[in-house]
C-alpha cells in the first residue's frame, strides 16, 4: 500500500546500537540487521545477542542483510550466507536485501534490478518473506516495475510527511534520531501498514510451519434404544441412524 493506517510502530537495530537492554524496549516490532557481504564472519556482531533479546521481550521481529554485491552471482552468494546466519530462527517480519551501497546503485536500474531478483529469490526458495530496502529517491530512480511489485518494499525517507516513492509500500523507515528506553543513542523509527506476522505464520514462512488444516466436525448420528421380541425371548439395544 502507499502508506495508510499505522498498524505497528518498531525500530531496527544493528551493531551500532550497541548492547541494547530489551527488558526495558518498549516496541511493536524490531529489524534487526543480520549481516553484510559474502562471508559468514561478516555476520553482524550484535545480531544473535539482539535476536535473543527480541524473542525473550516477546518482539516480532525481521531482519536485513547489507547489500554489497555488484552482479547477481555476487547476490546469490550474498543471500547463502544470509541463509546462513537465519539457520534455525523464526522471524514474524519479512527478510529485507538492504541496498544502498554507491557502488551498487551505480550501476543501473537493470543491474541493480537483477541483482535484487538474484537475492530475493535464493531467500524464497528457502521458505523466507523476501522484501527490499531502500530511499524512496533509488526505489523510484533505480528498481524496475516488476521488481518494486513482486517483493515487499520498505522505504527510508526522513523529514517528511509521506515519502516521495510513487510505489506500493508495507513498511516506511520515517526517522533516524528516535529514542527507546533500553537503547543509548539514536535509533531508526519505523511504521508498517501491513499485519506481517500473520500473513508469515498463516503461510508458514520464515521458520514457521504452516498451519495444518482442520478436519471438519462430523454430524451426530442419531441412536434409539430399541427392545424387540422374537420367539418369547427379549433383545434390546442402540439402533444407529445411517
Amino acid at each position: 500500500m502507499e502508506g495508510g493506517i499505522i498498524m505497528k510502530k518498531g525500530i531496527d537495530v544493528s551493531r551500532w546500537q550497541g548492547d541494547i537492554d530489551w527488558k526495558s524496549v518498549r516496541t511493536d516490532f524490531c529489524i534487526i540487521q543480520a549481516g553484510y557481504g559474502r562471508e559468514i564472519s561478516q555476520k553482524d556482531i550484535c545480531f544473535e545477542k539482539n535476536y535473543a533479546g527480541c524473542k525473550s521481550a516477546r518482539i516480532p521481529c525481521g531482519a536485513y542483510w547489507y547489500n554489497y554485491a555488484v552482479t547477481p552471482e555476487e547476490a546469490k552468494k550474498e543471500a547463502a550466507v544470509c541463509l546462513e546466519a537465519l539457520k534455525g530462527k523464526q522471524f514474524e517480519y519479512p527478510i529485507y536485501y538492504d541496498v544502498e551501497e554507491q557502488k551498487t546503485l551505480a550501476l543501473g536500474r537493470d543491474k541493480v534490478s537483477a541483482i535484487i531478483k538474484a537475492f530475493c529469490t535464493e531467500l524464497e526458495k528457502a521458505g523466507y518473506f523476501a522484501g527490499l530496502y531502500m530511499s524512496a529517491s533509488h526505489l523510484n530512480n533505480l528498481v524496475s516495475e516488476d521488481v518494486k511489485s513482486r517483493y515487499v518494499v520498505w522505504v527510508a525517507h526522513y523529514g517528511v510527511s509521506k515519502p516521495s516513492y510513487t510505489g506500493a509500500y508495507g513498511m516506511w523507515q520515517k526517522s533516524s534520531n528516535g529514542t527507546i528506553t533500553g537503547i543509548a543513542g539514536n535509533v531508526d523509527i519505523n511504521e508498517a501498514y501491513e499485519d506481517y506476522p500473520a500473513i508469515i505464520k498463516a503461510a508458514g514462512l520464515n521458520g514457521y510451519k504452516k498451519p495444518q488444516p482442520t478436519a471438519p466436525a462430523q454430524p451426530v448420528k442419531a441412536k434409539k434404544k430399541v427392545t424387540i421380541t422374537i420367539d418369547d425371548h427379549t433383545y434390546s439395544g442402540l439402533l444407529e441412524e445411517i
